[in-house]
């Protein structure tokens, strides 16, 4: 499924509309298309929460580096992940991602993290714990879930889903724009990257990256930040208001 433009009423994004039911929204997409920076605006848009589960993937894997395990070597992952709390927590720097009372949001974005987290969200186990940490947090609705397996896996019955997605050459341009500077690598190398990331989530037994049949496609290749919301949010306001 795609989307058109048009019927919104005019006017920055945020000045959108409450549903008039709880929904749970989905936003599926690959590496740089764009999910955390919209998941997090629509999620404001509609005064609802936010969930970045990829950040939750990532966290395993840096808990599993930080205690010197491989991020495919499922039986120690299922060790770790019983002892592991994670928890999502607001400040006036924004969310802030807890690792057993560690704050961890910023040593999770790194290219290395990145790559343990593909390998590691490949584990029965490591799905297994986060399934259900996802699903806790989505029991109460009013709550946009940016991932990659959130349509088709962890809610295939959600409210709205939505898959992100842009050209590679885009993608890597953000990717590689979001870096700290010094830049880690070039952009050609962030883009090799962003290829291997694809082919391991795309192709992976374990709910590999895919649209849901019943996905809202948005190609943000083009479009800016505004134009994607108001998508989104035209969708949300014709097809999801009672």
């Amino acid at each position: 499924m795609s989307i058109r433009k048009g019927g919104f009423p005019p006017g920055p994004p945020e000045k959108g509309f409450c549903p008039s039911k709880p929904l749970l929204i989905t936003i599926d997409g690959p590496a740089g298309a764009g999910k955390t920076t919209i998941g997090k605006r629509l999620a404001a848009c509609l005064k609802y929460r936010y969930v970045d589960t990829g950040a939750l993937y990532r966290a395993v894997a840096h808990e599993a580096l930080r205690a010197g395990i491989a991020p495919d070597d499922d039986p120690k992952l299922r060790e770790l992940c019983d002892g592991l709390n994670l928890k999502f927590e607001e400040d006036p720097m924004g969310i802030r991602l807890l690792a057993n009372g560690r704050d961890i949001t910023d040593a999770i974005r790194t290219p290395e993290i990145a790559m343990a987290a593909s390998k590691a969200s490949a584990q029965p186990s490591v799905r297994e714990h986060l399934l259900n940490v996802q699903r806790k947090l989505g029991k109460d609705r009013c709550v946009v879930f940016e991932g990659r397996d959130m349509g088709t896996v962890v809610f295939p019955d959600a409210d709205v889903k939505f898959f992100l997605d842009a050209e590679l050459r885009v993608r890597a341009q953000r990717r590689f724009h979001e870096m700290k500077h010094p830049p880690q690598m070039t952009l050609d190398e962030m883009e090799k990257e962003i290829v291997c990331r694809d082919q391991a989530d795309s192709t992976r037994m374990l709910a590999p990256l895919k649209a849901a049949p019943d996905a809202v496609r948005i190609d943000s290749s083009r479009l800016s930040e505004d134009e994607v919301i108001r998508r989104m949010l035209d969708y949300i306001h014709r097809n999801a208001r009672t």
